[in-house]
Order: structure tokens, then C-alpha cells, then sequence
């Protein structure tokens, strides 16, 4: 096998089953590898990064955030210009004491009343889109833009009261947004084949400004109309909630909204689609599943994101002199969290690479590791891979992948652009 560079774009155009040997053999060496990160025109990219691999290190790393910061920027690995930190900071960018008053504020407009319509909300949605299967007859299609990429997209929607009229919009630039540098959404051809050049990475970051400008915009304009005359939304919602007499400014609340699509979006529509090929691939699976749905599908759900999970990896950086495990780690250093490889770590899972939907315990860290990061949606996630996957396999019980993914080009999202079905 080649040499391993994660620093190298082509590594990630490798099959899935080569990149997951690579992680394999850097986990089994006494020191992971410390690697040099992209040097990209118009960022500041610093020196390198020590890339985290296995689970114990991943977990640590969660669990301290005063020496693990997740600022200035945690979903790059390069340091985020002011000009996109706007639109993409949010607070998965932020430190407590910051963070924990922002996360209060949001979890607060969660209310029993939101709550409730996000629930009708999710099952009328989950109805909507097999109905349209079924309607369209017997065949197939596509099961991420037909059935998985739809149902996050519209529940979010529904729940933020974004207008009917603006939802493809925010659907086509949230695959802008987490498909930087694949041709199918910023155009022109993959990094990985024509290499780092200015004119691509000016290209890409226009692309990922212009689309999350249009939707923090779009969220802003709600806030402020909301403001003006409440409505029965989680932005009115938001607008009400206060933590020590403070609330979301409107700019804060456009950029929770990207986080929102965004974060729900993958995690959903990208577990969905994994889920099914998994299912299809091991049939003695699927059948444990369906014989006994409410009893499974917990254990089901949470074994699929540790196979899949969505989200590769996230960056922070160390705040102290600091060691851990038997490395050194200088104020300054960036690390790199690779959840992805923690997932298959062979000191925590018995046979790793082996779907069990009765695998316990599962510790994975698909969600993110324990500590105030861990993901916030991770319930709403779960909750609607359920009510979607107990439409599927009740009302359409032969539905099944018939191909092979179509996956996204990242080294941030572990995604798939399509997946072909029948039933």
C-alpha cells in the first residue's frame, strides 16, 4: 500500500476499503504519524497538525476542552478567513463560557410545543415521501435525492418556517457548502486530479461564501420578520429563549440556521443512505431488524453511524503544553480528531469491521466524543432514521440498494451523492 499522507487529497479519492486499512495500520503504530497539512492559496494553513486516530486519544481530547479548543475554528483544518469564520462559526467554533450560554439558549427554545410539531411534523413527512414512492409505481431510483436527502431538508424547514418556495435553495446550498472540492456541486474537476491551484480554491471558497451568505440571509430576514410578528417556529422560538437576559442576536441566529441544515442534513440523509446499503449487503441483519423493528432499530441506528460515520473529522487546538498517552503536545499545535478511524479502533470493538445491530456496548463516537461538543441534533438524528426506516420496512418491505454509492469527495464528510434502489 502507498505510503499515507491524510494530508493528501488523492488519499481520500482512494476506495473506502483502502483508506479504512490505512487507519488500521496507523493505529498499530506505537506513535501516530504527524502529518503536514495543505499549504491553500488565500488561507493561512499553518505548519501541520497531529492526527488523532485512535479512540482513547479521541475521548481524551473531547473530554478536555480547556486544553483541546475548539477556537478559532473547528470544521477546518486551515484557520477560517473573518469573511467565511461570519458564516460558519457558529458555535460548534466557540469555547465556553460562550458556547455553554449559546447552547443553553437553543436547547431552551425546544419547548414542549416545538417539540410536539417537530414530531407531527417529522411522521408527515416520512408518510409524504413513500407515498411518492409508492405513487411513482414499482422500480427504484435514487435513494439519497429521492428518499434520505429530502426528509432532514423538510423537517428542518418545517421547524424553522422557512418558506415552501426557498426550501431547493437551501437543499442546493447546503451540498455546496459540504461537497467543497467534488465536481458534481462547485463545478470544474476534483482537487484530487488537477491538484491545489489558486484558481480552484478561489473558485471553491466563492462558491461555499456565496451559498452560505444565502442562507444565513434568508434566516436573517426570518428572524427579523419573526421579531416583528412571533409565529409557531423554532426561530420565534429563539427569538423568546434567554439565557441571564441575553438571546440570539439575528446574525447568530443565520448562523445556527447553517449549522442546522447543514449538520442535519449530513448526519441524517448520509446515515439513511449507508444504512440501507448495509442492510442490503447483510440480509441476516436486516432480518434480525424487521422480526423485532422497535426492539432493534436503537441498536440498529447507533451501528450504523459507527460504521459510517458521517462526519471524518474535526480540528482543534491545543491552548497548553500538554501530554497525552505518551506524546508531547505544544501550545499552538493543531490536532486533528478522527472519528472515523476511533470508530474501528480494535482496543474498544470486538471485530470492528464486522454490521452487528446487536453490538453492546457501542461507544462509538459518531455524534462526537463526551464533552460539550457532543453533537446537539443527535437525538433529532436518531429520531428521524427511525420514523423513516419504520415507513420503509413496513409499507415498503422489499426496498433495497441495488448498486453500488456514488460517494461524495471529502475528507470532512463520509457522504454519498447517490445510491441506487428498487423494491
Amino acid at each position: 500500500m502507498p505510503e499515507t499522507n491524510l494530508s493528501d487529497l488523492a488519499f481520500w479519492s482512494r476506495p473506502p476499503e483502502q483508506r479504512r486499512a490505512a487507519f488500521t495500520a496507523l493505529r498499530a503504530r506505537e506513535r501516530p504519524a504527524f502529518f503536514h497539512e495543505l499549504k491553500l492559496p488565500f488561507i493561512k494553513s499553518g505548519p501541520g497538525y497531529h492526527a488523532l486516530v485512535r479512540h482513547a486519544d479521541v475521548v481524551e481530547a473531547s473530554r478536555t476542552p480547556g486544553v483541546f479548543s475548539s477556537e478559532p475554528c473547528s470544521n477546518s483544518i486551515a484557520d477560517l478567513p473573518p469573511y467565511l469564520a461570519r458564516y460558519f462559526g457558529s458555535m460548534i467554533n466557540m469555547d465556553d463560557p460562550r458556547h455553554a450560554k449559546i447552547r443553553r439558549i437553543v436547547s431552551r427554545a425546544f419547548t414542549p410545543r416545538v417539540l410536539a410539531k417537530l414530531e407531527t411534523d417529522l411522521q408527515a413527512t416520512a408518510t409524504r415521501i413513500v407515498d411518492d414512492m409508492l405513487a411513482a409505481g414499482p422500480g427504484g431510483g435514487d435513494f439519497v435525492t429521492d428518499v434520505a436527502a429530502r426528509l432532514p431538508v423538510q423537517v428542518i424547514c418545517d421547524m424553522m418556517g422557512i418558506p415552501e418556495k426557498d426550501r431547493p435553495m437551501v437543499y442546493d446550498r447546503t451540498n455546496i457548502i459540504l461537497g467543497i472540492g467534488d465536481p458534481e456541486y462547485t463545478g470544474g474537476r476534483r482537487f484530487a486530479e488537477t491538484g491545489i491551484t489558486r484558481v480552484g480554491v478561489l473558485y471553491s471558497l466563492l462558491k461555499a461564501l456565496t451559498a452560505g451568505y444565502e442562507l444565513n440571509h434568508l434566516a436573517m430576514k426570518l428572524a427579523r420578520r419573526r421579531r416583528r410578528a412571533p409565529g409557531d417556529d423554532l426561530v420565534s422560538a429563539l427569538i423568546a429563549a434567554n439565557v441571564d437576559g441575553e438571546s440570539l442576536t439575528d446574525q447568530e441566529i443565520g448562523s445556527f440556521f447553517i449549522l442546522l441544515v447543514v449538520a442535519g442534513n449530513e448526519t441524517t440523509r448520509n446515515a439513511m443512505s449507508h444504512g440501507l446499503k448495509l442492510l442490503t449487503d447483510h440480509p441476516e441483519q436486516r432480518a434480525l431488524l424487521t422480526e423485532d423493528f422497535d426492539g432493534r432499530i436503537g441498536g440498529a441506528i447507533e451501528e450504523i453511524l459507527r460504521m459510517a460515520t458521517p462526519v471524518i473529522q474535526f480540528r482543534r487546538t491545543v491552548t497548553r503544553d500538554h501530554e497525552m498517552n505518551g506524546r508531547h503536545y505544544k501550545a499552538g499545535d493543531k490536532v486533528l480528531l478522527f472519528y472515523n478511524s476511533a470508530n474501528r479502533d480494535e482496543a474498544v470493538f470486538d471485530d470492528p469491521d464486522a454490521f452487528d445491530i446487536t453490538r453492546s456496548p457501542n461507544p462509538h463516537v459518531a455524534f462526537g466524543g463526551p464533552g460539550p461538543h457532543f453533537c446537539l441534533g443527535a437525538n433529532l438524528a436518531r429520531r428521524e432514521i427511525t420514523v423513516m426506516f419504520r415507513e420503509l420496512f413496513t409499507r415498503v418491505p422489499g426496498v433495497r440498494a441495488d448498486g453500488e454509492p456514488d460517494l461524495l469527495f471529502s475528507n470532512f464528510i463520509n457522504g454519498i451523492k447517490h445510491l441506487p434502489f428498487t423494491y
